[in-house]
């Protein structure tokens, strides 16, 4: 059976072990007599599957008992809507970092719905560093403070968190979430797609203080409402069922095979670095990132030469590392080493890298 390292951004590659378990129950899963494709998200076996997940996810991430779990549908892009529509009703403004794409995503999907201020950028060098704040930019009365925590396109990563003071700080952590622990008591609102590091696609995971909940614009549509979720236990239409059921052996993976997300954070620090010091000798590839703001998660580089960044990703595929390509808005290569990608995956890589710098200087 051929596999290949895939270092996609999104969906991403998933546990071995969480592949041939699915496999293993796919006809039947626990003596059910059915897939969990197939049963109703009503039935008693499915109501142990998804509150086992959501169980698993408390004690893996530490969520405290005042935050709702809500699994949800749409994307992290539907909360580029949902978080203005159920947060911007006090004083209707909200403080942006743009360090990205997504986050640009979401300052103008909110700017719809009241007043949303950009009190930093890094746009002006291509996304490539997490910027300085000054506090004294915040909107003092704002509903709420968005940042995104790990920018994937861009490969930079927010290590100290903005102090917000009494104003909620709200994060799209979709392509770092399960990579290492989260302080959640810091956060008013953390929401994350599942198809990076906890799943396949079609699972979005809001994690929300329950006193944010409850206050969303009259015009808001039910399901975009927080409190319709929350109210139903996430099941107030049919959820994502498999993704869901798919997280549920993620998350067990993490508990048991690695044991816990410090050991995670040790095993992605150990992955990035290889890269990171391959790149920061090498004479023909360099990072886009700022040593302090680099990511564990997404590793851009470059060669300085489009025709050898195509050169090098077409015969990258050739060897078995797929999806390596840079994104279109900012080209060259990108490595996603999620969770999943395994260390030899990463060395790998790594010598190939070495080999095709010897033959292209």
């Amino acid at each position: 059976m051929k596999r290949v390292y895939n270092f996609s951004a999104g969906p991403s590659m998933l546990p071995e072990k969480v592949l041939r378990t699915a496999a293993d129950e796919m006809l039947d899963y626990h003596g059910s007599g059915q897939s969990v494709m197939e049963m109703s998200h009503r039935s008693k076996v499915y109501d142990g599957i998804i509150k086992e997940t959501e169980s698993l996810l408390r004690e893996v991430m530490n969520i405290p008992d005042n935050y709702k779990v809500l699994f949800l549908q749409g994307g992290a892009s539907s909360q580029f809507a949902m978080v203005p529509l159920n947060l911007m009703t006090g004083s209707g403004k909200a403080d942006f970092v743009l360090t990205g794409q997504w986050a640009t995503k979401a300052y103008k999907e909110a700017a719809r719905y009241g007043e949303a201020n950009v009190v930093a950028s890094s746009k002006d060098k291509t996304f490539s560093y997490i910027p300085k704040l000054d506090p004294s930019t915040f909107t003092k009365d704002a509903d709420y403070f968005h940042i995104c925590l790990n920018n994937t396109i861009y490969g930079t990563k927010w290590n100290t968190l903005p102090e917000t003071g009494n104003v909620p700080l709200v994060a799209d952590i979709s392509s770092c979430i399960l990579s290492e622990p989260i302080d959640v008591s810091r956060f008013g609102l953390l929401y994350a797609g599942a198809q990076k590091n906890m799943g396949p696609a079609g699972l979005t995971v809001v994690i929300i203080r329950e006193d944010l909940i409850g206050h969303a614009k009259d015009f808001t549509p039910t399901m975009f409402n927080y409190q319709t979720h929350a109210d139903n236990d996430s099941m107030f239409n049919t959820p994502p069922c498999y993704a869901i059921y798919i997280c549920k052996l993620v998350l067990d993976w993490i508990k048991n095979d690695i044991g816990g997300l410090e050991k995670m954070k040790e095993f992605n620090e150990k992955k990035a670095k290889i890269l990171y010091d391959f790149l920061d000798s090498s004479k023909l590839f360099k990072g886009t990132v700022v040593p302090e703001d680099r990511s564990l998660m997404n590793i851009p580089f470059v060669t300085g030469s489009e025709e050898l960044d195509a050169k090098f990703v077409k015969e990258a595929a050739a060897h078995d590392f797929v999806n390596i390509k840079g994104h279109r808005s900012v080209g060259g290569m990108r490595a996603s080493v999620y969770n999943a990608m395994p260390i030899e995956g990463v060395e790998k890589l790594v010598a190939f890298m070495k080999e095709f710098e010897a033959a292209n200087l």
